[in-house]
């Protein structure tokens, strides 16, 4: 699927240089950054849930400890 990017001159300068400095295209570097973005959200996720089943599972054991 096609689709435009729109970008100041900063950020294109920016896309030009990374994709220089990474001998790929503006496009890889594009889909590289979604996909880090992606997989940064999902362990946020995963760290929330995380964290929040262990508030509920040692609840009185955490309680205790804040004493």
């Amino acid at each position: 699927m096609a689709m435009n990017l729109r970008l100041d001159t900063a950020h294109e300068e920016l896309l030009e240089s990374l994709a220089k400095e990474e001998r790929r295209t503006k496009t890889e570097i594009v889909k590289l950054a979604i996909e880090e973005r992606a997989a940064r959200a999902d362990k946020s996720a995963r760290t929330r849930a995380i964290f929040a089943r262990i508030m509920e599972e040692d609840a009185e054991l955490l309680d205790e400890l804040s004493k």
